[in-house]
């Protein structure tokens, strides 16, 4: 899943390549993608891509002086940018993985692109990104808040860290993958709870998380669209490495599963080398 760093990269490199250029027009092959419907996307043609930003893990490129395209890329979306396209005549309905595609003046453009069976992506045209129902809910932006706000949002919601971190309704921008980074970085259980986190292990989770996404956006932007997934998975310690040694202490890195998602961690430097039960609600004395 596309989460804060990966989406302020595209962000960077929609603004280097493609802002400036002419909208030749947007086409919308996955009809179920796209949530909105006044303004038109037909309404694009001819407008310049004016800029491109980022709120939470929602891509927002804007359109002329006041249109915006917002995509969420969900688990298993992506933005593939193409320097040309071969075929010109429009997409038909059902093309595929494609959800919408933006094409420019100069022949160039993008793909909104999602892979598997279970379609999630989402695709607002609008005036304004606050009409989007997600983005209006979002809490603040986890890389634009204090220690003191950072403690204050987290706090707000009772519960283990994990679940807290990645809600975007108190913390806008973090996600599975990295929410596991950053209670390594911490060292911290995934399922503390919140209502139990000192403010001194809030400060250098605080710390942990402007560490470790400050870092991998310095990774991630530069990178062209096609490099981002492998630059994101070359950088992680412990999310998606079941079962191989933790590079700080050695340990085996180890999973907890759920229905739909997972989580790993490192039991010698998270939980005093104990194994979590792989359940929600773990017995560990946290």
């Amino acid at each position: 899943m596309p989460e804060l760093p990966e989406v302020e990269a595209l962000a960077a490199f929609l603004r280097d390549r493609a802002v400036g250029h002419t909208i030749d027009r947007i086409e919308v092959p996955s009809l179920s993608a796209l949530k909105t419907f006044d303004p038109p996307v037909t309404a694009a043609a001819g407008l310049p891509l004016t800029g491109a930003s980022r709120h939470g893990k929602f891509l927002d490129i804007h359109v002329g002086d006041d249109l915006h395209l917002v995509t969420h890329l969900a688990r298993a979306g992506w933005l593939h940018y193409r320097e040309t396209f071969n075929a010109k005549t429009p997409l038909k309905p059902g093309s595929g993985p494609i959800a919408v595609r933006l094409r420019l003046d100069d022949e160039s453009g993008f793909d909104l692109t999602e892979a598997g069976t279970k379609k999630s992506l989402a695709a607002y045209f609008v005036t304004d990104p606050r009409l989007v129902p997600g983005i209006a809910r979002l809490g603040p932006d986890v890389l634009a808040v204090t220690t003191d706000e950072f403690a204050a949002a987290i706090r707000s919601r009772k519960g283990q860290i994990k679940g807290v971190l990645t809600d975007q309704t108190v913390i806008a921008g973090v996600g599975n993958a990295y929410s596991d980074e950053i209670l390594h970085a911490a060292k911290m259980s995934p399922f503390a709870l919140t209502n139990r986190i000192t403010d001194a292990t809030m400060a250098a989770l605080h710390a942990a998380t402007r560490a470790v996404l400050t870092n991998a956006v310095e990774r991630s932007v530069g990178q062209k669209a096609a490099t981002l997934k492998s630059e994101k998975r070359s950088g992680l310690a412990v999310h998606a490495r079941t079962g191989l040694p933790c590079p700080v202490c050695g340990d085996t890195v180890r999973e907890v599963s759920f229905a739909d998602t997972s989580l790993q961690y490192c039991p010698t430097c998270q939980t005093g080398g104990k194994p979590l039960a792989d359940r929600r609600l773990s017995k560990l004395v946290r």
